[in-house]
């Protein structure tokens, strides 16, 4: 993938904390086809205490790893639906928020027995931690995602126990299946993902996504199964785009596709001054920090990524760059998206006029599709010109994806040369691009049956 920037990359620190072994296999870019990722959550989770040995604790909302007093963790997943070679395992766990951390996270083994008792397990009655070190984790911090590389002991499909000890008396505590979000995970990577019957690369995302709620978890899930480059519209943690909100949000969803994800922000990434914790959670993948726009290649089609926190008026800095960047672009076919949406039905946030230079500039260049965020709804519109008149010609097809977790906006006054809309569907927008023309589909997250799809040629 050949991506753009407006001037040489920065280097930016990372937020996760990445422990143990290696992570899994990271595929981006057109071999994204060829991998997938699917995520589970205990079946079964408890810890035993060596001074309470006859107490079980399945029902705690927290698990521990100790030795004053000595304390043993045990964590139960079923792997199912997984085809084709695993090809990488990470067991992914949290810190509770209500202790400051250890020195020592513990020691991570196979656990033979997987048919243990969550609510009937007792210091008196445990399974052995019998199976091979699969990984240790040094100091964690509290409130914190961190991950153990299992890919060892996952084979495919089945059932698998996995214990924790420690020898600090620094006892580290770790969220349960019974907190919810927080729950701890195991994602399985496998190389068997099918792509398209075209070949042709997919881009797939939304906007407004994670918060503590529901949502993003599910629009997680429908990525795990669609291969290609991932994109965001902005809003991609509420509320305020914080370091932490990105690590406890953002990072257990949405962040697990981070390697194959090229962002945009939105304004709550920038109710962190400076949006620092935005572009220190993505890095050289959201373009320089403190600029926040940036170009790449899919197949034959350009891609451009911008900011509509920072001027966007004609001559600013951000708009003569797209002008220039799209002079130089040989790809017959242009998809652009940022936050703030020029057309838009949403009672919630009128259209955002100031974005209208940089809807200009791709209309002079004959752009074929733009996507916006910012109000969570899903909405499409036939191609406009700059006016918001219909331009079956040269007209720019848009699309307002913000359906990406957050909590659902309405819609008021239908605005002119709408033809789609959805205010109650959380879902995904999934573009096929073809070397002269595109599909899009919005996909809905399990339970939920809006749909829209058609394709477009470019001009």
């Amino acid at each position: 993938m050949d991506i753009r920037f407006p001037r040489p990359t920065v280097t930016t620190g990372a937020v996760l904390v990445l422990v143990a072994a290696t992570a899994a296999v990271v595929v981006t870019g057109a071999d994204a086809a060829s991998a997938a990722s699917v995520t589970f959550t205990p079946v079964a989770d408890t810890y035993v205490q060596s001074d309470t040995a006859s107490t079980n604790y399945g029902t705690s909302t927290q698990i521990v790893a100790d030795n004053s007093p000595v304390r043993r963790s045990f964590l139960r997943f079923t792997v199912s639906g997984v085809s084709g070679t695993v090809t990488g395992a990470k067991l992914r766990l949290r810190t509770i928020s209500g202790n400051s951390g250890s020195d020592a996270g513990g020691t991570f083994r196979r656990v033979s027995n997987t048919t243990w008792s969550e609510t009937g397990t007792t210091w008196n009655n445990q399974p052995a931690i019998d199976g091979a070190t699969l990984g240790t984790l040094g100091a964690v911090s509290g409130d914190t995602w961190y991950e153990v590389d299992v890919t060892a002991a996952v084979t495919g499909n089945g059932t698998y126990s996995f214990g924790a000890t420690s020898a600090s008396g620094d006892g580290a505590y770790y969220d349960t299946r019974e907190s919810g979000a927080d729950a701890p995970q195991l994602v399985v990577s496998t190389g068997t993902t099918t792509p398209p019957t075209s070949g042709d690369p997919v881009f797939v995302g939304a906007g407004d996504i994670a918060d503590s709620g529901s949502g993003d978890s599910a629009t997680a899930t429908l990525l795990d199964s669609i291969p290609g480059t991932v994109f965001t519209t902005g809003d991609n943690v509420y509320d305020s785009g914080t370091a932490s909100q990105f690590s406890s949000y953002y990072e257990p969803t949405w962040g697990r596709h981070k390697t194959r994800t090229r962002p945009s922000p939105g304004n709550h990434d920038y109710n962190t001054s400076g949006a620092t914790g935005y572009y220190n959670y993505f890095g050289t993948s959201a373009g320089p920090s403190g600029r926040g726009y940036y170009s790449f290649d899919l197949g034959n089609w350009h891609v451009v990524s911008l900011n509509s926190n920072i001027s966007m008026s004609a001559g600013s800095t951000q708009e003569q760059w797209l002008r220039a960047d799209l002079a130089a672009s040989g790809k017959p076919c242009t998809l652009a998206y940022w936050h703030h949406p020029l057309f838009t039905s949403s009672s919630n946030h009128a259209p955002s006029t100031s974005t209208r230079p940089l809807y200009q500039a791709l209309y002079d260049y004959n752009a074929d599709v733009v996507v916006w965020g910012h109000n969570h709804v899903y909405e499409r519109f036939a191609p406009m010109n700059p006016s918001g008149g219909a331009d079956t010609s040269r007209g720019v097809r848009s699309f307002v994806a913000g359906m990406g977790g957050a909590g659902h906006y309405g819609f008021g006054t239908i605005q002119p040369n709408s033809e789609a809309r959805n205010s109650s569907a959380w879902g995904v927008l999934k573009f096929t691009l073809h070397s002269g023309s595109y599909d899009w589909q919005f996909v809905p997250v399990a339970g939920q049956t809006y749909n829209d799809s058609g394709t477009g040629t470019c001009h």
